[in-house]
């Protein structure tokens, strides 16, 4: 029998889940699976920053530099994160910029998927599209993210482990956190009565 369990559209989910965590943690796969569990829309904001400027995201780091995607991330999460409810894979730095935190923080449940070095070097070497890792070694590179990132990642509502295992079982672990966390949020807004 299946463990799994669905949020329909009319079982209130009424926060945009954000998946944040470095490359190769998941969020794409995971987050088109995890959309259609929770019965709502999947946008990857890269994909929107991509469309919002007209170019690709490697484009933009090469001539506009860091600076400028990140203030174009900024203003499409923004935007996106006023939209209809619905699962969003954010970028690996967006949630380390403070205003982008914040907005997130108030506007959705952001969940880290978090994942071991080895894994991420393994995953991000399947393509060469990473900006950040044009010219280094993968391994040093995101070895030093995880050191840089991973305190700030730390701060998101929840925390899921993203390793070798199926995706489906990490999907599973984000729905059940979330039931759990839904009902935490609900017992703490019951008022109590005096003793």
């Amino acid at each position: 029998m299946s463990r799994r369990r669905n949020f329909a559209p009319s079982s209130g989910l009424d926060r945009t889940v954000v998946l944040i965590g470095l490359m190769g943690s998941g969020k794409s796969t995971i987050g088109r699976r995890l959309a259609v569990r929770l019965g709502v829309g999947y946008i990857d904001a890269d994909a929107e920053i991509e469309e919002a400027a007209g170019c690709s995201i490697e484009d933009i780091f090469t001539f506009h530099g860091e600076e400028a995607f990140r203030d174009g991330e900024r203003r499409v999460i923004k935007r996106l994160l006023d939209g209809p409810v619905h699962v969003l894979a954010a970028g690996g730095g967006s949630f380390m910029d403070a205003q982008t935190r914040a907005t997130m923080a108030k506007r959705s449940t952001t969940v880290w998927l978090r994942a071991e070095l080895d894994v991420l070097v393994r995953r991000v070497r399947r393509t060469n599209s990473r900006p950040l890792l044009r010219d280094g070694d993968p391994h040093e590179i995101l070895s030093r993210l995880i050191e840089e990132r991973e305190p700030v990642y730390a701060q998101a509502a929840l925390t899921i482990d993203s390793g070798d295992g199926a995706a489906d079982d990490v999907v599973d672990d984000i729905i059940s956190k979330l039931h759990d966390l839904r009902a935490k949020e609900a017992a703490d807004e019951t008022p109590h009565p005096d003793p």
